[in-house]
């Protein structure tokens, strides 16, 4: 078993079916994307450049989608708090996943790094 799977499976639900299907969301997007283990936690990567991860956000206890480029982001639901250029996108575990919101951040986000 490799580290990314070890990641996701040592998860407790929901949160680990979250992440699973966040996953599943991510790589869909586009066939540049690969995903890694950095830093203990999965990472995407377009063409080599990190553009977002998924982690638990310690004081709301949610998982989210963090966006490198964030800071770049105009969406007020996007949490920035300490971070300079990090902004994340909190999912609620009990919920449907807000499909539409996600991939429109995650164009956004591969956009950046798309542009010549």
């Amino acid at each position: 078993m490799n580290g990314l799977t070890a990641y996701y499976l040592k998860q407790e639900e929901p949160v680990k079916s979250v992440f699973l299907a966040l996953r599943d969301i991510i790589l869909a997007q586009n066939s540049g994307i690969t995903h890694e283990l950095k830093y203990g936690m999965p990472f995407f990567c377009y063409k080599g450049k990190m553009f977002c991860y998924l982690w638990t956000h310690k004081k709301h206890q949610q998982p989210y989608i963090g966006f490198v480029e964030g800071k770049l982001f105009d969406e007020s639901f996007l949490l920035q708090e300490k971070r300079s250029r990090m902004k994340v996108f909190l999912i609620d575990p009990d919920a449907d996943l807000p499909i539409d919101q996600i991939e429109l951040l995650l164009e956004k986000a591969l956009n950046y790094y798309l542009k010549p």
